[in-house]
Parts: structure tokens; C-alpha cells; sequence
């Protein structure tokens, strides 16, 4: 069967019912395409694609409870994905290299059949990681409000305030909440860079600590210095991170 004829399995993830009509329109008129899953809210989704494992998901970016960017995150592994969004702000170039494409809403049939082409040829290529995608798809200077991570069929949601701090394991971060650890398929170096640096310090090569939680520095070595936290945690401080705190707290 030639590659154009393959028959994609599809998701539809979008908020709103007409957009979704209007793309189930154009994509029957496009041929080659099977929904499997329709989904109005992220939660649904995250459920239904993990279930049903499309090749292939239209994924609204702007949306209540989990956005788009949040969707992805928690879907493993992740499906070739065309974003759509209303909002040109979102059309960067990181969806040019991590994504197969976006729709910026309004589009016509003729743009969606693009999308779909550039879908077919890129069919097996090798995917980013989820979050690692999305850290770099979010617009310049936003900083997260909050963290999502998916336990087996359960979605944590961590508020930024309430990370204690975020701890190196591999390609892995261990974020550290209220007692409790939650490991997320992310890199520290690209959870530092959508951290707010006015309240999260990158002080140690394996930990980004939250200000708030300090309590105070004690010497460890000639050389070395720990963070005590207010929960009685101790953590490494290397010199650079020491410098780091400093400038963030003053005299420490």
C-alpha cells in the first residue's frame, strides 16, 4: 500500500465543539484519516490517547484544567502531534523541530492538507521527549505556575509554591512536594530554564532548591556547604551555587 494511502488513527483534543466539528469536516474531506478519540478537556484526554494510542493528535494548546502543553507531557510515549492554537504567539520555531506542525486557527482545508503530509513523511522518526518538547515550545520568558506528573492513571498537579525542591536522578528529576516525590521524565538543566530564578536556585549540579525553603547555610568542609531546609533536609551547595545564593539572598 503506498505511504500516501496509509490510514492514520487520530485524536481530536480541543475545548470547543465547533473547532472540533470543523476539523472532523476537513480531515473527512482529506481522506486517509480514522478518529479514534474526541476529547473536550485535557484529562480526557490523557486517558483516551493512552488507551487508544493514535498515531496522530490535534491537540488545542489553549485549554482549562491541563493546557496542550501539559496534555503531552503526560502521554508516554508521545504521538506525532499537530498543535492548534488561535494565538500566533505559539507558532515558534520549536514546533517546527519538535512537533510535526501547527494549525494557527482559522485555517483552511489546503493548510490542514500540508499538516498531514508533513505527517506522513515524517512517520517513525525518532520523538522528543514530551517535556522536554514542550519546555521549549512555551513562549520566552513564561516561567511555569505549576508542574504536572503522571503516577500509573493518576495525574498529580504540583503548584509551583509548594515545590520544595527538584533533585537530578538520570534523565529523570525527583520533585520533592509536601513530603512527597514525584519523578518526571525531564532533564534538571531544562526544568531550571522554566523555573522563576527569583525563587528557585540551581545550587548544586543535581539540585534546584526553593528560596522559601531555606532556612540556613552551615559549612560541610573546608570547602562545601550544605542548605538546611525547614523540614530539616539537608542539601549540597557547590561553589557556584553558593555564589548563586548570595546574589539571590545577600549575605548568606
Amino acid at each position: 500500500m503506498p505511504e500516501d494511502t496509509v490510514i492514520l488513527r487520530a485524536a481530536i483534543v480541543d475545548d470547543e465543539e465547533l473547532a472540533r466539528q470543523l476539523l472532523r469536516e476537513y480531515l473527512w474531506e482529506a481522506g486517509g484519516i480514522e478518529i479514534v478519540a474526541e476529547s473536550g478537556n485535557g484529562f480526557d484526554a490523557v486517558k483516551a490517547i493512552g488507551e487508544l494510542k493514535p498515531d496522530l493528535v490535534f491537540l488545542d494548546v489553549q485549554m482549562p484544567k491541563l493546557d496542550g502543553f501539559e496534555v503531552l507531557e503526560l502521554i508516554d510515549p508521545p504521538p506525532a502531534v499537530i498543535f492548534v492554537t488561535a494565538y500566533d504567539e505559539y507558532a515558534m520555531r520549536a514546533f517546527d523541530v519538535h512537533a510535526v506542525d501547527y494549525l494557527l486557527k482559522p485555517f483552511h482545508l489546503e493548510r490542514l492538507k500540508k499538516a498531514l503530509q508533513k505527517t506522513r513523511a515524517r512517520l517513525g522518526e525518532p520523538k522528543p521527549v514530551a517535556s522536554e518538547l514542550t519546555a521549549s515550545a512555551r513562549p520566552p520568558g513564561q516561567k511555569l505556575e505549576r508542574l504536572v506528573v503522571r503516577d500509573g492513571t493518576r495525574v498529580h498537579i504540583i503548584p509551583i509554591g509548594k515545590l520544595d525542591y527538584v533533585e537530578a536522578q538520570d534523565d529523570y528529576v525527583a520533585l520533592h512536594s509536601e513530603k512527597k516525590n514525584y519523578l518526571k521524565q525531564q532533564t534538571i538543566s531544562s526544568i531550571e530554564t522554566q523555573l522563576d530564578e527569583r525563587r528557585f536556585v540551581r545550587i548544586h549540579r543535581s539540585y534546584i532548591v526553593n528560596l522559601e525553603r531555606i532556612a540556613r547555610i552551615e559549612p560541610y568542609s573546608k570547602d562545601s556547604r550544605v542548605a538546611v531546609l525547614t523540614d530539616g533536609t539537608q542539601l549540597p551547595v557547590s561553589k557556584s551555587g553558593y555564589a548563586k545564593l548570595k546574589e539571590s539572598l545577600g549575605d548568606v
